[in-house]
Order: structure tokens, then sequence, then C-alpha cells
């Protein structure tokens, strides 16, 4: 069995936690966090904690803490055998580097706090300062996903650029698109079978290939038509993404 420590109680802490807990190959024996009051849900299945001097012995230490607190953490644990790792995407492994095990546990999904997911099919992105630190991040990896892959921190940090463009920026749009439809009397749910199908899409096409729209097809009345519409905020938008469709697609306006 291997025991684990996670350091944070955010929603990659919350995910991993009730994660682990559903295999008994990993016994998660303490969840640190700042506010425990706020996670009693856990019960008393596992000791919360919110001191790292009661941090108690493991194989590994899971930092799913902010980015910017990484290395301040890191730097207050008193680790003697344990791996200790963080789950961002755009922090180098080197952060942790004043550490004797280090490496990378990210698991490359976006989280919310009430909404459940899967990890069987989640990536998770590993990487470690040692062969030995590697297997077992690739074993723990394995006991809770089908898709483990080594991923050094180059990678990882363009993995994550593109994860924000698809994800983060895929939302804002959303977001954008239901604020102008609440504007206009319109129910956001219309969209949805649209979002679905081009989503659905690009489960067999490239990306580059499912590309529609009045950018495309160099539409320009409909481009103008649209820009007219829309405040200088979402002119803005408009006017940058249908540059970028129609330079990447080799046509201009």
């Amino acid at each position: 069995m291997i025991k684990v420590v996670i350091l944070g109680a955010g929603n990659v802490g919350i995910h991993l936690y009730q994660s682990f807990k559903l295999t008994p190959e990993v016994d998660v024996i303490q969840l640190f966090s700042r506010k425990p009051n706020k996670i009693d849900f856990i019960g008393n299945t596992t000791e919360v904690i919110s001191d790292y001097a009661e941090l108690a012995e493991a194989d590994i230490y899971i930092l799913a803490v902010r980015d910017e607190a990484i290395s301040e953490v890191a730097e207050k644990l008193s680790i003697n055998k344990g791996l200790v790792v963080h789950t961002s995407g755009s922090v180098p492994m080197e952060n942790l580097s004043m550490l004797d095990n280090f490496g990378i546990f990210y698991p490359l999904q976006t989280f919310s706090k009430n909404k459940e997911v899967s990890f069987s099919d989640i990536p998770l992105c590993i990487e470690a300062n040692s062969e030995e630190n590697l297997a077992k991040l690739k074993e723990l990896g394995n006991i809770i996903s089908t898709k483990v892959f080594e991923v050094n921190s180059e990678q990882r940090r363009a993995l994550h650029l593109s994860a924000v463009i698809v994800n983060n920026f895929t939302n804002h749009l959303f977001t954008i698109a239901a604020d102008y439809c609440h504007e206009n009397e319109l129910p956001f749910d219309i969209l949805r079978p649209l979002i679905q199908e081009t989503f659905d899409k690009i489960q067999d096409l490239p990306p580059y290939d499912a590309q529609t729209g009045p950018a495309l097809r160099n539409d320009e009345k409909t481009i103008e038509t649209h820009l007219q519409m829309l405040n200088e905020d979402r002119q803005i938008i408009y006017k940058a993404l249908t540059d970028s469709i129609q330079k990447t697609h080799g046509k201009k306006l």
C-alpha cells in the first residue's frame, strides 16, 4: 500500500483525495489544510492537519497548492525519505530541488468543486529527479488512471498553455455567448447541441479540418454585420479570432 499525504484542500487536492480513497492500494494518511473546518465532510476517515510539524511519514507527499505557494510550502517540509511532488502545469520541477526526492504529478483536467470527475480517463503527466522516483509516480498514477505520461517540464508548460486555450479561453467565449443570449432574451440552452457537436467533431477530425464559419468562408458581409452588433470589447475579440482563423487557413479580408 502506498502511503500518501496531500497538502492542499482546493479543487485538485480534494479530487485527488476522493479518487485515492476509492482504491485499497493507496492510503491517504493525512490531508493538510490551513482551514480544516471547511473540509469537515471528510469525517474521521483521514487525519486533517494544519501544522507542518504534524506531518506523518509517507511514501509520497502531493503539494496541491497555488503555483506561487509551491516553493514556500516545500521549504517548510522536513522530509527524510518521502517523495514530494506538485500538481502544477506551469511550475518547473526544479522549484522543489531543495528536497532530496521530488517530481511532478500533474492531472491534465479542469476541476470544479461540485463537479465529479473520473480519474480513469484523466491524463496524468509525471516527472521525477530519478528513475526510482519516476517508477513510484508511475505506480501511483496507474492505480487511478489509464493514461500516465512521462512529460518533462518544458513539455508540461506547453501542455498547460494549450490547456488554457482549449479550456479557459473557450469557457470565456461561452460566457460571452451566454451574456449575449441573455441580453437578447434567448436561452443559452439553444446553443448546447452546437457546442456538443463542436467537441464531438474533433474526436474524429483534426481541429484544422473541423473549422467552419464566416471567417473561413471569407464572408465579409456577415463579418461586418456581426461587428456592428457587438460592443467595442467584444469587437476586439471577434476581430482577433477572425484574423487568426483567416491567417491559419491562408485567407484575408
